[in-house]
């Protein structure tokens, strides 16, 4: 008896929908669906880091100690982000690269004002962030890439 009359009072709350607003809301949401449905299927692990903007322990990524030439692309989208040449060892517990792919990613100031967020610029996937001016290389630039957040393309031998 109690949960018809919480189903019922529940039902009277909602808002009316035209169905104007109904047919926007639902080419929205096929537009989402339809760009997630392009992405890479993601881990757990995965989502937690390039989704909802999470580390990887520091020591742990697979590409740390990678020196094969190659492309290192987006794990979400597969869009490339660096090339195996501007990557160097910064001893900081992830991979580091002094240069992006040009246009590959953008750069986004934290909210807390203190560091630069750096996401690949075709799905916003979250690699990790960059820093500059600590004298790693003549670039000046260390890209502090999450390895979760990248696959690896090795060049053509």
């Amino acid at each position: 008896m109690y949960c018809f009359l919480i189903v019922g009072l529940s039902a009277c709350a909602q808002d009316k929908v035209s169905s104007h607003e109904e047919g926007a809301r639902d080419t929205t949401m096929r537009k989402i669906m339809t760009n997630n449905m392009d992405y890479n299927r993601l881990t757990a692990e995965e989502e937690r880091i390039i989704v909802h903007k999470g580390t990887e322990y520091p020591g742990t990524g697979k590409f740390l100690h990678n020196t094969e030439k190659g492309t290192y692309v987006c794990r979400r989208c597969n869009a490339p982000l660096y090339r195996s040449d501007s990557k160097f060892d910064s001893h900081c517990g992830w991979p580091s690269f002094d240069d992006e792919i040009k246009g590959a990613v953008k750069r986004v100031p934290d909210l807390d004002g203190q560091r630069t967020e750096i996401v690949c610029a075709n799905c916003d996937g979250h690699l990790g962030h960059v820093f500059l001016n600590e004298g790693f290389t003549a670039k000046n630039t260390r890209h502090c890439v999450n390895s979760v957040s990248m696959d690896f393309i090795a060049d053509s031998k």
